[in-house]
């Protein structure tokens, strides 16, 4: 029996990518699985991949630029089950490589929301219920854009900076209380990001530039020469979900080929 059958975990954006592999491989360990986001479609095709599994998923629409929505979120998991044993911050959208001046106000506006205010409203309600626990798992994905200044645009740079170091600061604070929160920050990974942001952002959204042809780029970039897919994030994620990871709180885990390495 996996070590997270019967944990109750809260995943943000788990309606795709990295979500999705997140959401599949935690309901197939035996966890049941709140998610939240804002792709009902999406996530009914992600809850019907995990009929059958141990584990069970659930939906509920969140948009987590809305605190009401996202502590909503929360305290249904919490009513549900009485407990909240973990947290992904996933919910994420791309700025399409925009430079300083081509950031638009609004295009600065909703990065900023949704990756970095997105994570601290989904952190702070998880965190009510797991320091009255005196246990939790937090996890959030940010990215190499977070660590680095040139693999990304300058608002989704920003943002990814931002929840790195708000995961710093919670980890450190909240071990305290038997809290453990941590980030994990992939590289260049095949999902549906761009396509998503475009839909999500609407006429907010710039042109969501590639990153030059593969072969060309990769082995300049990355040591592995490919692209990463969902689930070299989600087996990350599931590793610092779990009791083997209870001496880490507050680091970065990088996934992204040697990328940043080089």
């Amino acid at each position: 029996m996996s070590e997270l059958s019967g944990r109750i975990i809260v995943v943000t954006g788990g309606e795709t990518g990295i979500g999705r592999a997140t959401v599949l491989e935690l309901a197939r360990a035996g966890a049941n699985v709140v998610m939240g986001g804002i792709l009902a479609d999406k996530a009914e095709e992600t809850i019907a991949e995990a009929s059958g599994a141990p584990g069970s998923v659930s939906f509920q629409q969140t948009d987590v630029r809305l605190v009401d929505q996202v502590d909503a979120l929360v305290a249904k998991a919490n009513a549900e089950y009485g407990r909240i044993d973990g947290l992904v911050c996933n919910a994420g959208i791309f700025d399409g490589f925009a430079s300083g001046i081509e950031t638009s106000d609004r295009l600065w506006d909703q990065i900023i929301d949704v990756n970095l205010r997105g994570t601290f409203y989904a952190c702070r309600a998880a965190l009510r219920h797991m320091v009255e626990q005196k246990a939790g798992r937090i996890v959030n994905v940010a990215s190499i854009g977070g660590l680095t200044g040139m693999a990304d645009g300058a608002s989704y740079t920003a943002s990814k900076h931002g929840v790195i170091g708000l995961t710093r600061h919670l980890g450190c604070y909240y071990a305290k209380d038997g809290i453990t929160v941590n980030a994990v920050c992939p590289g260049v990974i095949t999902t549906t990001l761009r396509d998503n942001s475009t839909r999500i952002l609407g006429e907010d959204a710039p042109v969501m530039a590639g990153v030059g042809v593969e072969t060309d780029w990769l082995p300049v970039r990355v040591p592995m020469a490919r692209k990463g897919v969902p689930e070299d994030i989600s087996a990350m994620i599931t590793f610092l979900l779990s009791e083997r990871a209870n001496y880490i709180t507050g680091q970065c885990m990088t996934v992204d080929g040697g990328w940043t390495a080089k």
